[in-house]
């Protein structure tokens, strides 16, 4: 679930081992470039930490961070 907090949509999203996350970084790049908006994101093993927010806003949730977090979910993590 994306919390919304200090201007990022944040949600982190689990697997079995890093070659899933890895697949699903992969996805969700493809995803963001289309869209042209790109996440702030770390991975560690079998973890995605996904930070979304609107540089170009000032740092801040816009329309487009609500967008493409809809659209990762519809990845299935």
């Amino acid at each position: 679930m994306w919390t919304e907090k200090k201007d990022k949509l944040t949600q982190t999203f689990k697997f079995n081992d890093f070659q899933e996350a890895f697949g699903f970084m992969t996805r969700v790049a493809f995803l963001a470039e289309g869209m042209k908006h790109h996440p702030n994101w770390s991975n560690v093993y079998n973890e995605v930490t996904i930070e979304l927010t609107t540089h170009d806003e000032g740092n801040k949730v816009t329309q487009k961070d609500r967008d493409l977090a809809k659209a990762i979910d519809k990845l299935g993590a």
